[in-house]
């Protein structure tokens, strides 16, 4: 990544403007948590609705520690054991965290990076909030073109790769004797328990962005099916998912798949589970498949 890339970058985020950050989940639509105007471009720019709260992004855990009203053992203990990575800690919000940030709740989801160029990002502006830089509820981006394509260029975005982890990340709420997972992600529940050593309990909450019924959803229908065409898609031009066998190298691939079988004229996407396509390992990817799929009616 050249510098003046990233200078330039640091000016737009300082001038309260919105900018295209590559994180290894996905990419994110970061704007500077002190600018209000700039949070507010966040939801304008994504289409997003008030009620669904941002995560903000930190450099490190003194960071985070500014940005919670109480940071207690087991966040400290999930920030030593998956920061930087794709983890998003929820914790009390300290008083100076835009409202807006948080839709309204007394909590907030702080998250360390495991990108270089988000890190140098967000070092050089303070924590930013960015959710997945793409318009509300539909694949999120895990390449620079992915967001040009998005927003028709005109949101500035650094170029650091194709997302190496491929899908949002695990959101936990932390208390002071339990975890609650909001969001799957690839730090699964076991991991979490196996680190803290406490009760783990999977759950949704409005807490976790991400939560209503359908999101990440591509352009065209999509459909899962175990093999079979389904009947009412049989005389219809469609295009074919198959995921990898490994569920990180599957999570990895799946936005970018489903991007890439958005092809002119057809007319569904049907995206095959195999019977092996299971376990802790899997949910993460199967969450994200379930909230992108139509659901197919007796009249279609």
């Amino acid at each position: 990544m050249e510098q003046s890339a990233l200078k330039k970058a640091i000016e737009l985020l300082g001038l309260g403007d919105v900018v295209g950050m590559p994180t290894e989940t996905v990419y994110g639509l970061a704007a500077k948590i002190d600018l209000p105007d700039a949070i507010n471009k966040i939801f304008t720019t994504k289409q997003r609705p008030d009620f669904d709260p941002l995560i903000v992004h930190v450099a490190n855990t003194e960071q985070a520690k500014m940005c919670a009203a109480k940071w207690n053992e087991l966040a400290q203990t999930l920030a030593q054991n998956f920061w930087p990575g794709p983890l998003t800690i929820v914790v009390p919000k300290a008083k100076t965290i835009d409202s807006k940030i948080t839709s309204g709740l007394e909590s907030v989801g702080l998250r360390c990076p495991n990108h270089p160029l988000a890190l140098e990002l967000i070092n050089a502006c303070g924590p930013l909030a960015a959710p997945s830089a793409n318009r509300f509820g539909k694949t999120s981006p895990t390449t620079k073109q992915h967001v040009l394509d998005e927003f028709n260029s005109q949101v500035f975005t650094l170029d650091g790769g194709a997302c190496q982890v491929g899908i949002e990340s695990t959101v936990v709420g932390v208390f002071d004797d339990h975890l609650e997972v909001y969001r799957p992600g690839m730090i699964t529940p076991s991991m979490l328990k196996a680190a803290c050593n406490v009760e783990v309990v999977v759950k949704e909450s409005p807490v976790a962005p991400g939560a209503l019924k359908h999101h990440y959803m591509p352009d065209i229908p999509m459909y899962l099916s175990h093999g079979e065409i389904p009947a009412p898609l049989q005389n219809k031009k469609t295009n074919t998912i198959t995921l990898a066998d490994d569920p990180s190298i599957a999570a990895r691939e799946l936005y970018q798949r489903m991007r890439e079988a958005c092809t002119p004229g057809t007319e569904a996407i049907i995206l095959i589970k195999k019977p092996n396509q299971q376990g802790e390992g899997w949910d993460a990817v199967w969450n994200r498949v379930s909230k992108a799929i139509s659901i197919l009616s007796s009249h279609d």
